[in-house]
């Protein structure tokens, strides 16, 4: 898949002298069902996250508390995303390799993914995720 596939995706917010509210429903905010959620935090400081790819997986990463920036890697182009509004999530499709970095203390990234975790559906070689990539492209040409 092409870096520009990757998206950010502004979710619906209502703010009052209360505060504010962010929600976000499959098949309307995301473009997959929601399969399964999870979340990163307590990130130590210059530690990465991520370092790999999907095959099949689509992602949705909202920064829930804090910031941290997202490197993506399409095998041809990279592209780095500073994440730090919990209203604007960022949509990562298959065949994208990921990592974080740079968390803000007191990060907290949540993920709603498209399956439950798989470990075949990973790359978790940059050579290997570059080899597959260049299959595609080449199967394509």
């Amino acid at each position: 898949m092409p870096i520009n596939e990757c998206t950010l995706i502004d979710l619906p917010h209502i703010r009052d002298a209360r505060g504010s509210l962010s929600f976000v429903e499959g098949g309307r905010h995301v473009p997959f069902d929601i399969r399964r959620v999870y979340y990163l935090y307590d990130v130590t400081p210059g530690v990465s996250r991520g370092a790999h790819a999907h095959k099949k997986l689509e992602q949705l990463l909202i920064p829930l508390g804090g910031a941290f920036d997202v490197v993506l890697d399409d095998g041809r182009a990279q592209k780095t995303i500073r994440l730090e509004h919990s209203d604007v999530g960022l949509y990562i499709c298959p065949m994208i390799w990921r990592e974080l970095l740079n968390f803000s203390s007191g990060a907290v990234c949540f993920v709603l993914a498209s399956a439950p975790y798989d470990e075949e559906d990973y790359f978790r070689n940059h050579e290997e995720f570059l080899a597959a990539v260049r299959r595609v492209h080449s199967a394509r040409a």
